[in-house]
């Protein structure tokens, strides 16, 4: 499949191709009404397969869609970490997550079960259609481990959300003898996790894709990742840090185009998409669907093309950019990953934006730098897994496992000196030690990438901003809101509608009945 298949995929695009695959001008007349196509009819030829697999890649962007007023989905993920703050005031949903009150009825919280739900069902009809037709073997078996990797995905998302939630491995209709699903337990899931992607490391897929396809790197470097967070809380499968290291080592053995970039700006270069750093991520065309981090544009002020426009819904936590380290490049300004300044609509004079704003996301191809005009079109890609966290996840597994080792310290090392950042050499550090430079160096790399909620919850610690330590997760206060963290917010509440839904899910999490 050719990139334009993946990276400028449409919403609708499955419902097309579905008609475009089954009718042609000239056997119009000799064809059933399309309407009557059922999965039986849809599931014939290569195309099709092509096609369900397309469908899935197209769900997975449900991380960007809105959520209301001035909001998308990704924001439940930044809100409750005290990493950001807010500009803005109109969406209540994304108001009730800045201040830790958020419950069932929280309508990203409603939206993610449904998108993760989506992306399975998808996969789960790939995989269970897909076997039959007769096609290239090889392109049948990339699709069905693709397919595996999304459904892995989801339920990776779903696990560490909520916990205990329905496994569902095979489609669904009203006729299913399991229409109700009921809550599977944490460690049954991981297994279906894990299951999934270690069919998909055998699946042919290419070591790397430059069109934005799964590839092979990025399966083994989910699976690292689902293992570290295994070794964590609430599993606290230690033996997993084990498992993390040596799938994450496989991946550093054998890079080769996988590197880090030189400069952050090619980060956030829609030019440079799945290549180097990228191992994974959503795939953006603006005549499709446009990136959706607009909501890290400051409020009303103009940035871009648009002139004044932007919600401020978040920005960073002034004390979290105060704690990066002095002469860190990543904190400077239009450098790494935040803006001070830019250029009136985009193009124009230099100004001041009274505050420190998210620049990580910022794609200057499209809205414009000194003197060059933007084209307008946001074609950035959102990252997933880069390669950077591939070597935090190595440095941190490896070290639970024997302590500090060269290889780890050189992952860390790497990162640091894009940063301008000195590093100690490996007789400096303990395994304590170590540890807390290796988790401070995951908040300031990783942040604002919907990761750093994840390593609250399964490190049940939080890294405070003035003591540059860290805290207990319960009982830490938020900065952004002055809330403390309780035990009920180690997991989001199941959306109230979903127990009107499926009368078996029975239970609440604790703390939001």
């Amino acid at each position: 499949m050719k990139f334009i298949k993946i990276k400028y995929i449409s919403r609708y695009f499955f419902f097309t191709i579905f008609l475009l695959g089954a009718l042609s001008c000239s056997d119009f007349l000799d064809e059933a009404d399309p309407s009557n196509l059922t999965p039986d009819s849809f599931y014939t030829t290569a195309k099709h397969a092509e096609s369900a697999i397309a469908a899935v890649y197209d769900r997975s962007r449900f991380v960007g869609y809105d959520a209301g007023i001035f909001s998308s989905n990704w924001q439940m993920l930044e809100a409750p970490t005290g990493t950001t703050s807010t500009e803005t005031a109109q969406n209540s949903d994304l108001n009730n997550l800045y201040s830790l009150s958020f419950d069932a009825n929280t309508g990203h919280i409603q939206n993610w079960w449904r998108g993760v739900y989506e992306v399975i069902a998808n996969a789960n009809l790939v995989l269970e259609n897909v076997p039959a037709i007769e096609m290239d073997e090889a392109s049948k078996s990339r699709i069905l481990g693709e397919a595996q990797f999304f459904r892995a995905w989801a339920y990776f998302y779903a696990v560490r959300l909520w916990g205990d939630v329905p496994l569902i491995t095979a489609p669904q209709d009203a006729g299913s003898e399991d229409f109700y699903p009921a809550r599977t337990s944490q460690d049954t899931v991981y297994e279906q996790i894990i299951a999934d992607l270690v069919a998909a490391e055998s699946a042919g897929l290419s070591w790397t894709d430059e069109s934005g396809r799964v590839s092979q790197a990025a399966v083994k470097s989910l699976l690292a990742k689902v293992y570290l967070t295994m070794a964590g809380h609430p599993l606290n499968e230690t033996s997993r840090y084990t498992d993390a290291a040596n799938k994450a080592k496989e991946v550093i053995d054998n890079a080769g185009s996988i590197e880090l970039f030189d400069t952050y700006g090619e980060i956030h270069d829609e030019n440079f998409g799945n290549t180097k750093e990228h191992i994974f991520s959503l795939q953006y065309f603006s005549d499709v669907a446009e990136n959706p981090m607009g909501n890290m544009f400051p409020n009303f002020k103009p940035v871009s093309y648009r002139g004044n426009s932007g919600t401020g819904s978040t920005i960073p936590d002034i004390s979290f950019y105060d704690s990066f380290e002095l002469g860190d490049l990543r904190a400077q300004d239009q450098q790494g990953w935040f803006y001070s300044t830019y250029y009136e609509n985009g193009d124009g004079a230099p100004f001041n934006l009274g505050g420190q704003y998210i620049f990580k996301h910022f794609n200057v191809t499209a809205n414009g730098t000194s003197g060059v005009p933007g084209t307008t079109k946001d074609n950035l890609n959102v990252p997933i897994i880069r390669y950077a966290e591939v070597l935090l996840i190595y440095a941190e597994a490896s070290n639970e496992v024997g302590g500090p080792n060269q290889l780890a310290l050189d992952g860390l090392k790497a990162i640091r000196d894009r940063a301008l950042l000195e590093t100690l050499t490996l007789g400096a550090y303990t395994q304590d030690s170590f540890r807390d430079a290796v988790l401070r160096e995951r908040w300031y790399e990783l942040c604002f990438e919907q990761i750093t909620w994840f390593d609250m919850v399964r490190l049940r610690k939080v890294f405070n901003h003035t003591s540059l330590g860290f805290d207990n997760f319960i009982g830490h206060i938020n900065n952004n809101s002055g809330q403390a963290l309780q035990e009920k917010h180690l997991l989001f509440p199941i959306p109230f509608q979903e127990f009107v839904n499926n009368p078996s899910l029975l239970n609440q999490n604790p703390g939001y009945d």
